[in-house]
Parts: C-alpha cells; sequence; structure tokens
C-alpha cells in the first residue's frame, strides 16, 4: 500500500512556491506510471490507463470525481472508450504541490482495485 494514497490533502490557495525540479523527481518515484507534463508553462501529473470498454473507463472515472469532490482538489480527465487519461495539477500555484502526488497515489490505488487481480 503506498503511504500517499493514505494521506490527505491540505488546503492550498497558493502563496507558495510550486515543487522544485528535486522535489518532483523524488515524489515521482512514489507513483507508477506517472509523467510530468508542461503544459502552457505549468508542469501536470498525467498518466493514461486503460479498461476493456467505455463502461469500466466511467466507472474509473466516476470513482476519480468522488474522491476529487472528498479532498478538494479536482483533476482533470479525458474519458474515451476504453481509456482515462488523469491529469493533477495546483491551479492555484500554477504547478505541482504534494497534493498532486497523493491524488496520484489515490488513482493508482483505484485503478489496482479495479483491474482483474487487483
Amino acid at each position: 500500500m503506498n503511504r500517499l494514497a493514505e494521506e490527505k490533502c491540505v488546503l492550498c490557495h497558493g502563496g507558495v512556491p510550486p515543487m522544485s525540479e528535486g522535489e518532483i523527481a523524488q515524489m515521482l518515484s512514489e507513483v507508477p506510471g506517472w509523467e510530468v507534463m508542461e503544459v502552457e508553462n505549468q508542469k501536470r501529473l498525467q498518466r493514461t490507463f486503460k479498461f476493456r470498454d467505455f463502461a469500466t473507463a466511467l466507472e474509473f472515472t466516476n470513482r476519480i470525481g468522488q474522491i476529487a469532490e472528498a479532498e478538494g482538489h479536482h483533476p482533470m480527465m479525458i474519458t474515451e472508450w476504453g481509456k482515462v487519461t488523469v491529469a493533477w495539477w495546483t491551479h492555484a500555484i500554477g504547478g505541482l504541490h504534494r497534493n498532486d502526488f497523493i491524488m496520484a497515489a489515490k488513482t493508482n490505488q483505484i485503478y489496482a482495485q479495479m483491474s482483474p487481480g487487483g
């Protein structure tokens, strides 16, 4: 069990700097399958999850939506037939925060629960 998946997000209204390259590299090892993307000069965590059909992809999207609401931290999600792309970043600081890694770990945990053998 990933310890990050057990953490809760802390409220972030801004005023703190985004994570440094070193901090990001260290945290990235704790969320397998995720990569750092830069979009509009902001770093984001992104991963695409594969599913056997649209219904399962939609179920995954809805589960992510539930944890996003519970944590008060919301991703960008693109749901397609057989796959869901999820991106986490903290809008208030224009980059990555520990919360994004917490939510990536929670997302991985949900995927593992939904996958065969998970």
